[in-house]
């Protein structure tokens, strides 16, 4: 399938060629794998588990309350907005089973970061975790979702376990601000409404769209990537077959610590390992470190998915050395560059290989991934994935050969269908059948691809992108800022960190002062690290602020 004829590598057991149309959708995948593992556990959160058939009952019941109870339609947006919890699955399959659209949105954005994702999208429902309620009551006059569904985190663990759970996240730990949603629904009373009356099955075909998964670009623009049934059916068929060799139906645990609205964990965890059976164990708070390990220490997990960063916390945490590591058979890391060290010291400590994957939001996500036959090769992204073409082109569009750098281009079934309301966007990153990644790659001559650099202006954060123009807009709306720029620069706990230099309009403002400023504005791992005052910005003749200058600038200090 590979377009590069010189690819001699190809994993053990896995075909160059897989089916990725089998399934009429993902809705049809799910009920196949409800008959097949039917009382096996499929998702488990703070030990509570549910059934394939207990979801098979939950999530009717909640697409039975979109449809019945909010009366709305297929193809209508539905926003998810929540950590790792039992809801999560429940509420994803049962927009999809009701025909509608996921829209996944981070539940640590500020207010004004969800109402452009609500208003962008169209989202006509928002299921939300009450902890972050109130930044939603902050908009809710403004947006145009009508339908508000409120849950909270021990909703659905039972009992008095699940009673517990909410009171001391609401009154011990006072995790839940004060909030007052008008028209806003229980998730116990959704289901309980739900359960009374029988839902409608959509007809759902491969290019009905799935899910709104939004990312950016150098713009800044948050943009959703239009992620169809056949994308995501393909990449869930891609990645069981290059990890049929390893991994077997229905005897798998895996431990999910990545948040499943990021598109990493969505597809490969939530999904993927839903097709084999897995048992999926849902790490709410992978940064309460000593909890986490408690946890993986209850477990003879198999699989484990992370991202450089949660690798490496894990390996200096304590305790973790001293965990049972028999039972696992595959680590894969993704959704940012795992570094040399890392992947070494996992080797040593866990005598499992650590693979690179590499994949984009407009790939669904993966598109190239290292063996798990024990071929891979530290520091490349591994080899393209079945029914996956790869080629790195110079600014012209010209194939390059073998051992020259360029931007990575792909072409598979896994690539979005575009951003959605957004034609001459999409235009920007397609070329045909082509998606160009904006990163800068080598391919060997045994089709190994190694990332070396990023042709965009992006900054990549433990595996989140953030753009520069959205910090650099946060930061020239205080009074006190004339102008600014912003660079990512390395850092070794994140990949990079937000760096900002700042033309003052009044010389008493000061790095913290634009900081907690940043903090109202954005998202935590938006804000910047490091602020930095001067007198002019280096700029082109048309008057941009050249950034590339900022980072030599900022490289001779």
């Amino acid at each position: 399938m590979q377009n590069f004829p010189w690819l001699k590598h190809y994993p053990k057991g896995v075909d160059a060629e897989v089916d990725v149309t089998s399934y009429s959708s993902v809705v049809n995948l799910f009920e196949e794998s409800v008959s097949k593992f039917g009382d096996a556990i499929a998702y488990e959160c703070m030990g509570k588990g549910i059934t394939f058939n207990e979801l098979d009952t939950y999530s009717q019941n909640f697409a039975s309350f979109l449809q019945n109870e909010l009366k709305l339609n297929k193809g209508d947006k539905v926003a998810i907005q929540m950590p790792n919890c039992l809801q999560y699955p429940v509420a994803l399959f049962g927009i999809l089973r009701a025909g509608m659209v996921v829209v996944n949105v981070n539940p640590l954005y500020t207010a004004k970061e969800m109402k452009h994702q609500f208003d962008d999208s169209g989202a006509k429902a928002i299921v939300i975790v009450e902890n972050f309620a109130y930044n939603l009551e902050k908009i809710q006059k403004d947006i145009q979702a009508k339908h508000i569904i409120t849950t909270g985190l021990g909703d659905m663990l039972g009992g008095l376990k699940g009673t517990i759970v909410n009171l001391v996240v609401k009154y011990v730990k006072k995790m839940v601000p004060s909030y007052n949603l008008s028209g806003a629904h229980s998730w116990k009373k959704a289901m309980s409404k739900g359960g009374k009356v029988g839902f409608n099955r959509e007809w759902l075909n491969l290019e009905d769209s799935a899910f709104l998964q939004y990312t950016g670009g150098t713009t800044g623009v948050s943009k959703g990537a239009e992620l169809t049934h056949g994308n995501i059916v393909a990449n869930m068929q891609q990645i069981s077959a290059w990890m049929k060799p390893k991994l077997k139906d229905n005897e798998e645990v895996v431990i999910t610590a990545l948040p499943l609205y990021h598109i990493f964990a969505l597809t490969v965890n939530c999904l993927a390992m839903f097709k084999i059976g897995a048992k999926n164990v849902l790490i709410t708070n992978p940064r309460d470190m000593p909890g986490f390990i408690k946890e993986l220490g209850k477990h003879k997990f198999t699989v484990i998915t992370a991202v450089n960063t949660l690798f490496n916390g894990l390996m200096n945490a304590d305790g973790f050395s001293e965990l049972d590591f028999k039972s696992l058979k595959v680590a894969v890391g993704g959704g940012m560059a795992v570094q040399k060290a890392t992947a070494e010291k996992w080797e040593k400590i866990t005598g499992v290989p650590l693979a690179e994957g590499y994949g984009l939001t407009e790939t669904s996500p993966v598109a190239v991934c290292n063996p798990i036959d024990g071929t891979e090769r530290i520091g490349t992204i591994g080899v393209p994935l079945p029914n996956t073409d790869v080629k790195v082109i110079d600014d012209d569009g010209n194939l390059l050969p073998v051992g020259e750098k360029g931007e990575l281009c792909i072409k598979g079934p896994q690539v979005m269908k575009g951003y959605w309301m957004r034609p001459e966007e999409t235009e920007k990153v397609m070329n045909g059948d082509w998606f160009k990644t904006g990163d800068i790659a080598v391919i060997d001559e045994d089709g190994f691809v190694k990332i070396v650099d990023r042709k965009k202006e992006m900054i990549l954060v433990s595996g989140f992108n953030v753009y520069p123009n959205e910090v650099e807009n946060a930061i020239a709306s205080h009074p006190k800022v004339l102008e600014t720029g912003v660079i990512g620069m390395p850092d070794d706990k994140s990949t990079e960190k937000v760096v900002a230099y700042v033309v003052p309009k009044d010389d008493s403002v000061t790095e913290d002062e634009i900081i907690a400023h940043c903090r109202e504005e954005l998202t935590n791992y938006k804000v910047p690290r490091e602020v930095y005052f001067t007198d002019e910005l280096p700029k082109s003749n048309v008057g941009k602020i050249l950034r590339r200058k900022i980072k030599e600038m900022h490289e001779k200090k």
